[in-house]
């Protein structure tokens, strides 16, 4: 178990820190929060205190009732100074998020609150993730201390773009999502040394074989031309790289996905319906969970020219269309003991849960993600969604959010199904 003390600064994006929190706490490291008293005014300590089960700190010379000490470890005998004890016992010191003002103050070396202090009295590198308005994050001073930072090697989690808090605004400054700032500080606890890396906890998948499968497949008309769909995979990558966070060895069978490819994941490309069969047949024997999030063609045309069709001379062009194989029912036939399967049911409109529930009972499956693709603000290349996950116990609505905490959210339950059945998970498709 990692030892993580956050760092909570002023801002909107405060609010993130506490999926942070409930992120590292679920991946079995015990966590701390210093808040500074900006923060206070978009997240209370209460709400910290609730999900890290230990007292947040705010002042300098507020009383600590923990003496220090990190969740599931006993406190001291004594009363120690607060901040450099809880410097001395962590093994990450992450800032999240991490204002314009509390950069400047930790390039410059000031300690005017608990957080600075604590950073000053630090000895390992601060993972820091940025959170601002674009304005600020562009300033050449906000620049050159972030500069500052990494040259004293500090690891900054750089801020994505999108809207911002102000109406209206639009730029890069929006907090990293906390999927990938956990995984910067689990970077950071592997790169230092024996007494503060790797081994630090058993994860939750560790020594499970996870395949992913992700993106669109294409069925050649002729040499350019292709029937296929929206799928742009953002959902299977979210999958595989918290899939591996989690501890899994990952195996990514990416259908034309044009976005980077996970760290320590190993990845398969595929372009047409019959390559992603072969390929998630040929892995799955050996695979614990199967998290089929690609969207497989359902028709293919059933004979594709080798060349250019020409458009001259020709008053229209008609396809003859085939059914393709039903991969995730072709595989559930094939399952084995200690396998589970999960699959993704893109639905149009009212009854969607109902029609995911009849996919869930037909193909055999163990649950079934329903997401409703007649919405313009969710799925397809928008960076979130809203689903519904249907297993045989029931269904949990997982409200809007990032296609990383969705994921998230699909891989809690596959581990809640392993928990119950002692068997693992398979996911079907993304639109």
């Amino acid at each position: 178990m990692a030892r993580i003390l956050l760092g909570v600064t002023g801002g909107i994006a405060a609010y993130k820190a506490v999926e942070l929190v409930r992120l590292a706490t679920g991946a079995g490291h015990a966590v701390r929060v210093i808040q500074t008293p900006a923060s206070l005014r978009f997240v209370g300590r209460a709400t910290f205190e609730g999900v890290t089960g230990a007292p947040v700190l705010v002042d300098e010379f507020d009383p600590d009732p923990a003496r220090g000490a990190f969740p599931g470890e006993p406190a001291p005998d004594h009363s120690p100074i607060s901040h450099l004890e809880l410097v001395r016992r962590c093994d990450a010191f992450c800032i999240a998020p991490a204002s314009a003002n509390t950069i400047a103050k930790l390039a410059h070396g000031l300690a005017d609150n608990l957080l600075t202090s604590a950073a000053l009295a630090y000895r390992a590198p601060l993972v820091v993730a940025p959170a601002m308005n674009n304005h600020m994050y562009e300033h050449p001073a906000t620049r050159d201390n972030l500069a500052t930072l990494r040259r004293r090697g500090a690891r900054i989690v750089d801020p994505g773009s999108g809207r911002l808090a102000s109406a209206g605004e639009w730029g890069v400054g929006r907090l990293a999502e906390p999927p990938e700032i956990l995984s910067a500080v689990e970077d950071a606890l592997g790169q230092a040394g024996p007494s503060r890396g790797r081994g630090f906890t058993p994860r939750s998948l560790d020594g499970l074989r996870v395949l992913v499968s992700a993106g669109g497949t294409r069925e050649p008309i002729d040499a350019v031309r292709y029937v296929g769909n929206r799928s742009s995979g953002r959902l299977g990558l979210a999958l595989a790289e918290e899939a591996a966070r989690r501890g899994a060895a990952v195996t990514l069978v990416a259908a034309n996905v044009s976005l980077p490819r996970p760290e320590r994941t190993r990845s398969i490309d595929v372009e047409t319906a019959a390559e992603l069969e072969a390929a998630v047949r040929d892995e799955f024997p050996g695979t614990d969970v199967l998290i089929m999030a690609a969207a497989p063609a359902d028709f293919r045309p059933r004979r594709s020219e080798g060349s250019k069709i020409a458009k001259t001379g020709r008053e229209g062009l008609v396809i003859e269309l085939e059914p393709t194989v039903d991969i995730l029912a072709a595989v559930a036939a094939e399952k084995g003991q200690g396998q589970t399967l999960v699959g993704f049911a893109a639905e149009h409109g009212d009854g969607a849960v109902e029609r995911g529930r009849a996919k869930l009972e037909l193909k055999g499956l163990d649950a079934v993600v329903v997401n409703d693709i007649s919405r313009s603000d969710i799925g397809f290349e928008s960076g979130d969604n809203e689903v519904a996950i249907v297993t045989a116990a029931g269904e949990r609505h997982v409200g809007l959010a990032s296609k990383a905490q969705i994921a998230a959210a699909i891989l809690d339950e596959v581990e809640r199904l392993r928990t119950r059945t002692v068997a693992p998970s398979t996911v079907e498709r993304e639109r």
